[in-house]
């Protein structure tokens, strides 16, 4: 930790600069605390805040602009790559599309203080088709709002910050092996969080094969798109399928005959979301719901693969 103040002092522009610029290009390397830190340091050392802050706006841009760039060219396949990549894919993608579709490129402003929004929300940006000037003109605001805020954290709180400073310096090695050991912590705890969520998802899935034998068999099943109204816009729906989310649930479920198979599918890792929303039909007496596995995914590589199928016939 007083290396860190040294460096901070004497190289804090480019330290803060590529700190920010790794973290916001997905890896679990906190930034914010550099933030605060350099923050404390502009009040009692040489560290212009001026220049951090505009240092960290800059690695943000050059992230968003990037992101932006390759949601615009990708689509959703960079977007089902980021949050398999997150700490947190299973709800990632929907609760990102969900938050984006209500309050669209502004959630800039407010996407670098949410967990899992952060990383996703500038490729949804390009894949949405949101134009290059708002999408700079609030990116480049969020970016400021977002380090100004622990900048000014830091100097609010710089007596705090250098007594804990002291306090790690006093530790020697100890300090880091401490802060080593909190961020090992908050990974495992993620970790364990994805495999609970995981857990809590376990249900039997349906194979695209099983579900291609009841449609020839004439058992016409239901298929339910699970997915969110934003994912809708980005990937057309399998023809014909009932959009889960385009009423209230229990209407939805009573105008359907609880004998019939029930299918239901996503474009989330591991079929999360269709896992719930068939836990759910499961729950209201449908025996036979079940999601869909590989989700839409499954399908259009099959439809691929077989171009005489008519995905019009469920």
């Amino acid at each position: 930790m007083p290396q860190l103040a040294e460096l901070l002092q004497v190289y804090g522009v480019l330290i803060v600069f590529g700190i920010v610029l790794v973290e916001q290009f997905g890896l679990p390397i906190p930034a914010y605390p550099v933030l605060i830190v350099a923050g404390a340091l502009s009040v009692t050392a040489d560290v212009s805040w001026q220049l951090v802050w505009m240092a960290a706006i800059l690695a943000c841009l050059i992230c968003d602009a990037f992101w932006f760039r390759a949601g615009r060219f990708y689509g959703k396949r960079i977007l089902r790559l980021l949050c398999k990549i997150s700490l947190s894919p299973d709800s990632c993608v929907n609760q990102t599309e969900d938050r984006f579709r209500k309050f669209g490129v502004k959630s800039l402003l407010v996407s670098k203080f949410i967990p899992g929004f952060n990383i996703v929300a500038a490729p949804l940006s390009g894949a949405m088709g949101v134009h290059l000037r708002p999408f700079l003109l609030y990116a480049v605001s969020g970016a400021a709002l977002w380090s100004g805020t622990g900048i000014l954290l830091g100097v609010w709180f710089h007596d705090s910050v250098d007594g804990v400073l002291d306090t790690l310096s006093t530790m020697g090695s100890t300090a880091l092996t401490i802060v080593a050991g909190l961020l090992a912590l908050f990974i495992a705890f993620k970790y364990a969080e994805r495999r609970r969520h995981r857990s809590r998802s376990a249900i039997e899935r349906i194979g695209i094969d099983e579900v291609l034998a009841l449609i020839d068999a004439g058992q016409d099943p239901v298929i339910v798109d699970a997915r969110s109204l934003s994912a809708q816009q980005l990937e057309a729906p399998i023809p014909g399928a009932l959009i889960f989310k385009a009423c209230q649930p229990e209407h939805l479920m009573a105008s359907l005959d609880r004998d019939r198979h029930i299918v239901v599918y996503c474009s989330c890792p591991d079929d999360v979301t269709a896992a719930q929303v068939a836990r759910q039909f499961l729950a209201n007496g449908f025996h036979r719901a079940r999601p869909l596995k590989g989700g839409l995914d499954a399908w259009n590589a099959r439809r691929g693969d077989d171009p005489a199928l008519d995905p019009a016939a469920c």
